[in-house]
């Protein structure tokens, strides 16, 4: 078996989906410590569910749902379809359920992974754009919420700030220059193309109470497993009242 690691380092550095609170650690005992020395190294971890690879959980969105603890394990594990759309998509651009069977074939209860390739802007990479990664990443074009709800998937991963679109976001009022730029690629209003009533967080809004989730900030190894039939897991902390968690997600090829 041949294991791909596709977690993004996590870091101090690592910066969260804009207005989370960002990671911190502190140590609270040290090994030399004070007087005789308390023998061991302990930290505190204080964070946002939202830095660095993590998976959302029904009650981000939804508060009936179920949270991430109380999700079986079997969920976050299983056959997966990584589409690499990579060559195909730039700054605002929007990917089709065309382009994404192109690549790969999707069956019925796979884990979707989407590699957009803006992993390459990620904080820890050497052309880091944290604006790039976060506000101008590609997104899903009309329609992709229900072809995903078609096809079953069962979670969709991908390698940048959101699943959603950037412009069908807050990040379309903080960012309203930019905002401008992505309406002219597009050559038409926004809204006339995603009625904000319909697609305002579609990906989280909509798909979120039938069960369909996502995985954000992917990266690590991705590269390597471009539009493959993969098994991928999905490692979250067992805690019953989070909505969302950071956690670790690792390909593995049982034919290596």
């Amino acid at each position: 078996m041949k294991m791909y690691d596709l977690t993004q380092r996590l870091s101090l550095h690592t910066p969260p989906w804009p207005s989370y609170m960002p990671l911190g650690i502190q140590y609270f005992k040290r090994i030399a410590g004070a007087h005789q020395g308390q023998g061991a190294n302990g930290q505190i971890i204080t964070t946002s569910n939202h830095v660095g690879t993590h998976i959302d959980g029904e009650i981000h969105f939804h508060s009936s749902g179920r949270s991430i603890g109380d999700t079986p394990l079997e969920f976050f594990c299983g056959d997966a379809a990584v589409a690499d759309i990579s060559e195909d998509v730039s700054d605002y651009s929007l990917y089709t359920p065309e382009m994404i069977e192109d690549k790969v074939e999707v069956k019925k209860d796979d884990i979707l992974i989407i590699n957009t390739g803006y992993h390459r802007y990620a904080w820890d990479q050497p052309k880091s754009d944290e604006l790039r990664y976060f506000v101008k990443h590609p997104g899903p074009a009309p329609g992709f919420h229900n072809w995903a709800l078609e096809k079953e998937i069962k979670w969709i991963g991908v390698d940048c700030g959101s699943a959603d679109h950037p412009m069908n976001t807050i990040l379309r009022d903080w960012h309203p220059g930019l905002f401008e730029k992505a309406q002219e690629k597009l050559g038409k209003p926004w809204d006339e193309v995603f009625p904000p009533q319909e697609y305002y967080q579609v990906m989280h809004l909509k798909l979120f109470p039938k069960g369909l989730i996502h995985a954000e900030n992917l990266g690590g190894e991705i590269d390597k497993i471009s539009n493959s039939r993969i098994w991928i897991g999905c490692f979250p902390w067992k805690a019953i009242e989070l909505e969302s968690c950071i956690c670790r997600i690792v390909a593995m090829d049982f034919d290596k």
